[in-house]
C-alpha cells in the first residue's frame, strides 16, 4: 500500500435489515475511518430497533465461497467477525482462513465478536457453536471482544457456571485472563453492562500498579476550570473496558451516556479497532481510537425507529477542527486551547512563583514587584476589552465585554487594597516603571486588538482570564488535601489565593470561557483561523509566565 490507498478491511457477520448492526454497522465503521470495506454474510436477520423477528443462514458451501472469493481477490488488512450464527458457519470461517493462508502468521489482525444474544434477548449463536468459536477460531485472533453476558456464557462452558460471574472490575480484570487462556492474543472485555465509579477504577488501580489507564473523555490536569466536583466524579457512572494482552493490561474509562441509541454497539467498536489495526497501529492504540469513535456515535446519535436507535456511525465525516459542544465535553474549545499548549500552561499555572506564594515563603520584593506591574498591565487589559466592545456587532457581546471590564474594575480595587496593606500608595502605584514583561505584555494585547479581527483579540484575552482562574482553583484543590504543601493559615498571601479562587472571580471565569465557546460555535474556525487562535493562547500563556519570571528573579 502506498500511504494513499484505503486498506481493505473485511467483515464476516450477519445482516440488519435495520442497518444498526451487523454488516451495515461495520461497513459504515470501516468508511469513517479511511478504509475499503468488503463484507462476507453469515445469515439474513429480519430486524428493527425494536428487536429480531428472524434469521435466515447463509449455507456453510456459499459462506466459504464469499470468503474465498475476497481473500483471493483483494489484499486484505484486517478481518472482524461477527453474528456466525452456528457451529458449522463457524467451523467453515476457521477453517477456509486457515487453507487459505496455510501458515495462520499470515492471517491479517482478525477481530473476533463473539456475538451470541441481541440486545432485544434473540439467539444469535447457537450454544454449540460457541465451543467451535473458542476451540477454532480464538487460536487464530488477533483479539476477542466479548461483553459481560458473552464472557459469562464463554468462562461458564469452559470451567463451570460457579466461576462465570462478573459483577466487578476485578472480576473483570479475572475473566480477562481466564479468557486469554482460550488462543487469542489478546481480550477486550467489554465494560457496558458493568456499574463502575471513578472511586471503583482508583480503588483496584491502587492495588495494581501495573495497570495502564487511559481517560480519554475525562479532563487532564490543570483543567480545574472546567472541573465538576471531585465527589461528583467519583461518583459519576463509568464504563470500563479491560484490554489484557500477554504482558500488560490496560483500562479504557469513559464517562457512561446514558442512551437507547445502543443498537450495534459491539459490532460498531469492533470494525472500528480492526480498521485501525489495518493501518499498522498497535492494539492499545486501535482500542483507544474505536472507544472514542463508539462513544461519540452514542453520544451524537440521532433518533431512528421507536426501539434502540443506532450510533451516528457519520461524526467523523462531518468532523470539524472544534466539535460541537457534547454532554462529555461541554467546553471543547477551551479544552483545545489548553491541551494546545500544555506544556506552557502547566509552567505557568505551577510557577515557582505560585507555589513559593501558596506556602507563603515569597519574599515581600518579588510580590510588590509583581502586583505593581500587574496593576500597570490591567490598564492595557481594560482598554485592549474596550476594543473587543468597538468590535462587537451584538449587544450580548457587548455586554459580556462590558461586564469583564467591570471585574476588571473590581480586580484594580483589590490591587489598590493589597498595595495599602504594604503601604503602597495609589500615587505611588502609577509612578512605577513599567517593567519590560509588561510593555511586551501589554503592546501584544494592543496589537492584536488593532488587527481587526474580535476572534485573535477573544483569545488573547481569555489566556489571562482564565489563567488567573486556573492557579486561584489548583491551590484551592493543593490545599484541601491531607498534610498539603499549601500553607493558608497565616499566609500573607491568602487574599490573593482566596480572591482568584472565590465566587467573584470565577464568575469572570465562567464569562469568559463562555465567550470563547460561543464563538467557536458561531464562527467556526478554518484551519488557518484555528491555527492563529492556538498561537495567540500559547504567545499570552508565555507572557503570562514571563511575568511571573521577572518578579521572581528580583533575588
Amino acid at each position: 500500500m502506498d500511504g494513499t490507498t484505503p486498506p481493505a478491511v473485511l467483515t464476516i457477520a450477519g445482516s440488519d435489515s435495520s442497518g444498526g448492526a451487523g454488516i451495515q454497522a461495520d461497513l459504515k465503521a470501516f468508511t469513517a475511518f479511511g478504509c475499503y470495506g468488503t463484507s462476507v454474510i453469515t445469515a439474513l436477520t429480519a430486524q428493527n430497533t425494536k428487536g429480531v423477528q428472524g434469521v435466515h443462514p447463509t449455507p456453510p458451501e456459499f459462506l466459504e465461497q464469499q470468503l474465498r472469493a475476497v481473500l483471493e481477490d483483494i489484499d486484505i488488512k484486517s478481518i472482524k467477525t461477527g453474528m456466525l450464527y452456528d457451529a458449522e458457519n463457524t467451523r467453515r470461517v476457521a477453517s477456509t482462513l486457515r487453507a487459505h493462508f496455510e501458515d495462520t502468521a499470515r492471517i491479517p489482525p482478525l477481530i473476533v465478536d463473539p456475538v451470541a444474544v441481541s440486545t432485544s434477548g434473540h439467539t444469535l449463536l447457537h450454544p454449540e457453536a460457541v465451543d467451535v468459536m473458542a476451540k477454532e477460531l480464538f487460536p487464530l485472533a488477533a483479539l476477542i471482544t466479548p461483553n459481560k453476558p458473552e464472557a459469562e456464557l464463554l468462562l461458564s462452558r469452559k470451567e463451570g457456571s460457579a466461576h462465570a460471574r462478573i459483577e466487578t472490575l476485578e472480576d473483570m480484570l479475572s475473566a480477562s485472563e481466564r479468557l486469554l487462556a482460550l488462543g487469542p492474543k489478546a481480550v477486550l472485555v467489554k465494560g457496558g453492562h458493568i456499574s463502575l465509579t471513578l472511586a471503583d477504577v482508583r480503588k483496584v488501580v491502587a492495588s495494581r500498579p501495573d495497570l495502564a489507564v487511559v481517560q480519554e473523555n475525562f479532563l487532564g490536569e490543570n483543567m480545574e476550570i472546567l472541573q465538576v466536583s471531585e465527589e461528583v466524579l467519583n461518583a459519576r457512572p463509568l464504563v470500563v473496558d479491560v484490554l489484557r494482552e500477554a504482558k500488560s493490561v490496560t483500562l479504557f474509562v469513559s464517562p457512561r451516556i446514558e442512551s437507547t441509541n445502543t443498537h450495534g454497539t459491539g459490532c460498531t467498536l469492533a470494525a472500528a479497532i480492526a480498521s485501525v489495526l489495518s493501518k499498522g497501529e498497535p492494539m492499545p492504540e486501535a482500542v483507544r481510537q474505536a472507544t472514542i469513535f463508539t462513544h461519540v456515535g452514542i453520544e451524537t446519535a440521532f433518533p431512528v425507529g421507536k426501539g434502540h436507535g443506532p450510533l451516528n456511525h457519520m461524526h467523523m465525516l462531518t468532523r470539524k477542527l472544534v466539535p460541537p459542544p457534547r454532554p462529555s465535553n461541554p467546553h471543547p474549545l477551551t479544552r483545545i486551547l489548553i491541551q494546545s499548549s500544555k506544556r506552557t500552561w502547566k509552567e505557568y499555572v505551577e510557577h515557582e512563583f505560585v507555589k513559593q506564594l501558596a506556602q507563603g515563603t515569597l519574599p515581600k520584593e518579588c510580590f510588590l514587584h509583581f502586583i505593581k506591574q500587574d496593576y500597570l498591565y490591567l490598564k492595557y487589559y481594560a482598554r485592549a476589552y474596550g476594543l473587543l466592545i468597538a468590535k462587537s456587532a451584538t449587544y450580548t457581546s457587548i455586554q459580556s465585554a462590558t461586564q469583564t471590564i467591570m471585574y476588571i474594575i473590581t480586580e484594580v480595587t483589590t490591587h489598590k487594597s493589597f498595595c495599602a496593606l504594604w503601604g503602597i500608595s495609589e500615587a505611588e502605584l502609577s509612578a512605577t516603571p513599567e517593567s519590560p514583561s509588561t510593555t511586551a505584555y501589554g503592546a501584544y494585547l494592543l496589537d492584536i486588538g488593532l488587527q481587526g479581527d474580535s476572534a485573535k483579540l477573544i483569545m488573547a484575552l481569555a489566556a489571562c482570564l482564565l489563567g488567573y482562574g486556573e492557579v486561584g482553583l489548583w491551590l484551592k484543590k493543593e490545599a484541601a488535601k491531607p498534610n498539603s504543601w499549601v500553607k493558608l493559615k497565616g499566609n500573607q498571601y491568602l487574599k490573593w489565593i482566596e480572591d482568584y479562587s472565590g465566587e467573584n472571580y470565577q464568575a469572570a471565569v465562567k464569562l469568559g470561557i463562555e465567550t470563547i465557546e460561543t464563538l467557536a460555535v458561531d464562527n467556526a474556525p478554518n484551519a488557518r483561523q484555528f491555527h492563529e487562535w492556538c498561537v495567540i493562547w500559547e504567545k499570552c500563556t508565555r507572557l503570562e509566565k514571563g511575568f511571573w519570571d521577572a518578579s521572581l528573579n528580583l533575588l
